[in-house]
């Protein structure tokens, strides 16, 4: 690197005067930042052979830590000190993160060598820091019980105690209904290691208790999770396999968690027509009386799923055209034209198309055997023309 003499000297002299001294060390590929701002030029440079002063810091300083920890300084220290206040943050980009209860530790707790700045690398597996905890536990018996040597399979890194909260079940979720702090409600005779994650094995007392339904006598299955989630109390239960029996839809779905609503007790042979469950309805209607005028009791073919009304009776493809044509708007209800609620085969047209001279028989004067009556008003006008 090639400067200017008089970067540095004057021509009064060679010695440099701090006054008049312009040479700018941040243009170099060593920046003075911190403490090296206010260090001795001598100090680094010793020869005047000034592209040979040392840039590494094992090469001004003495290493401390007996190259246990590398020798990149920065990694840990800045020019500003050498005091360390983020070692947990530092720590965290290691082999090792401190997480949990690591993270509150005393560095020394671990790393014990005699030498305060030593810290040889340690092993990383929890077993090697904890065999202690491992052999002394009772509840369960690790070592009577054979567990394995890998504590994070069980507990929690990040956890600050070794049960409880801090207890990994991730194999078996504890939430909802299993959300659950005494082990020993499930893990009997200090069982920890062959225990059934099938429900049926913990829940038969349940399966074999449960009234509403019978689950034993009904012979439902003892795969609980078909009809159950984890939530407590067991409901709301959904057998999604009802569907491949009876759909339930519409209306239906408020009674669709209240099996005895349908079922009344017993689950087999149970009719999946509308009229088994619902005769009652049909044979107290009386607008119009369904039994009495002897109504077909496939009550979809008037009814849907979601409601009783409005119902869908084809009146005007199958009869005579009250819903279209002149008759629309023309009555308020069935016994309009139905006058016998005993009979709906029996229709009027004459209740309402007066016979007088001026409004009928002058108007059918020309027709032969012109009867008024209202089966004569149907077979002449079957569409309620003119």
């Amino acid at each position: 690197m090639k400067i200017d003499c008089e970067t540095c000297h004057t021509q009064e002299g060679w010695e440099v005067n701090p006054e008049t001294f312009a040479f700018d060390h941040q243009k170099t590929n060593f920046l003075l930042e911190g403490q090296h701002q206010v260090t001795d030029c001598r100090s680094c440079h010793t020869k005047l052979v000034f592209n040979e002063a040392p840039n590494q810091c094992m090469q001004c300083h003495t290493d401390v830590h007996e190259n246990t920890l590398g020798s990149d300084c920065a990694q840990c220290h800045t020019s500003q000190s050498w005091l360390v206040t983020n070692i947990t943050e530092l720590h965290q980009q290691t082999s090792f993160p401190l997480l949990g209860a690591h993270a509150t530790a005393d560095c020394f707790d671990c790393h014990t060598s005699n030498n305060f700045t030593r810290f040889e690398p340690l092993k990383t597996e929890c077993i090697d820091c904890h065999r202690t905890e491992y052999n002394a536990t009772t509840e369960p018996n690790h070592i009577a019980s054979g567990y394995s040597f890998h504590c994070e399979d069980c507990h929690e890194v990040s956890a600050f105690e070794w049960s409880s909260s801090g207890f990994n079940h991730e194999f078996f979720a504890l939430t909802k209904g299993h959300a659950i702090n005494d082990c020993f409600k499930c893990h009997t005779d200090n069982n920890f290691s062959n225990l059934s994650t099938d429900c049926f094995a913990c829940h038969q007392a349940d399966y074999n208790a449960t009234s509403n339904p019978n689950h034993a006598a009904a012979s439902i299955q003892n795969d609980c999770a078909l009809c159950h989630s984890t939530e407590p109390g067991w409901t709301p239960a959904s057998f999604d396999q009802h569907n491949d029996f009876y759909v339930i839809q519409g209306a239906h779905n408020r009674i669709a968690t209240d099996c005895f609503a349908c079922h009344e007790g017993s689950y087999q042979n149970t009719p999946n027509t509308c009229f088994a469950c619902h005769a009652d309805d049909y044979n107290q209607t009386s607008d119009p009386g369904h039994a009495a005028a002897n109504f077909p009791t496939d009550c979809i073919s008037c009814h849907t799923e979601n409601a009783w009304e409005p119902a869908t009776f084809d009146h005007d493809g199958q009869y005579f055209p009250i819903y279209s044509g002149k008759h629309r708007e023309e009555w308020n209800s069935c016994t309009d034209c139905h006058t016998t609620a005993s009979n709906y085969a029996l229709f009027s047209c004459i209740d309402c198309h007066e016979h007088n001279r001026t409004d009928t028989d002058d108007d059918h004067d020309e027709v032969n055997d012109y009867v008024y009556n209202s089966n004569s008003c149907l077979e002449c006008h079957p569409n309620g023309d003119d």
